[in-house]
């Protein structure tokens, strides 16, 4: 399996995710609050793996630029109809991973990634690309599922689903071990947050700043 493999599941996928709702509603407006908050309005953002661009059409207004990455050029194209449809100044939708972007000259002053960390193949590596395309200071703002704290039994299922082509790569970890990747890749921690309205919530929202 390959990042293009990845990207040809996303694709297949990406219809069918634009048509998925959110099974947590309440959670992700808090996640989109909290956000908001700690973006100025002068801020360049990126947000890396950003599916069909239902997140990047909310906080793009309220920012100076945001470009909106995903590895799916399917769900890009899909991002960029939404965009066609109501459009925003300063936004733009581009098919990109973070070593992609790493190897430009451009910086950001914030990186979001939301369902996303647990996705890439070689988390160390994409860390240290968005550490590189962070200007000094900037922020790393992120939500994503922690499957080492999950049920077990979700990790056992995993790779008989994915054997079908059900299921995407998805690395696993625990939130705990999250944050110390993080900070070995040159951030510091300044908040971790729960933000689900029910059940355990597995996703921790995570501030950290370049240093």
């Amino acid at each position: 399996m390959s990042t293009a493999s990845d990207a040809r599941f996303w694709d297949r996928s990406s219809k069918g995710y634009a048509r998925s709702r959110i099974s947590d509603q309440a959670g992700y407006e808090r996640t989109l609050e909290r956000t908001s908050a700690l973006l100025k309005p002068d801020d360049s953002v990126l947000e890396l793996g950003c599916g069909t661009g239902t997140t990047a059409l909310r906080l793009a207004s309220g920012v100076k630029s945001y470009l909106a990455a995903d590895l799916s050029a399917g769900m890009i194209a899909i991002a960029q109809e939404k965009h066609t449809a109501n459009p925003i100044a300063g936004l733009t939708f581009r098919a990109a991973t973070a070593e992609a972007l790493a190897s430009e000259a451009r910086q950001f002053d914030a990186v979001l990634g939301f369902s996303y960390l647990h996705l890439v193949r070689d988390l160390t590596s994409t860390l240290c690309s968005i550490h590189s395309v962070l200007a000094p200071g900037g922020l790393l703002i992120t939500k994503t599922p922690c499957l080492g704290d999950m049920n077990p039994l979700i990790r056992l299922a995993l790779p008989l689903m994915q054997m079908i082509g059900k299921a995407p790569y998805a690395g696993v970890f625990s939130a705990q071990e999250l944050s110390s990747l993080i900070a070995a890749a040159g951030f510091e921690i300044l908040g971790t947050e729960r933000h689900a309205s029910k059940g355990k919530d597995s996703r921790p929202f995570i501030v950290a700043r370049k240093t």
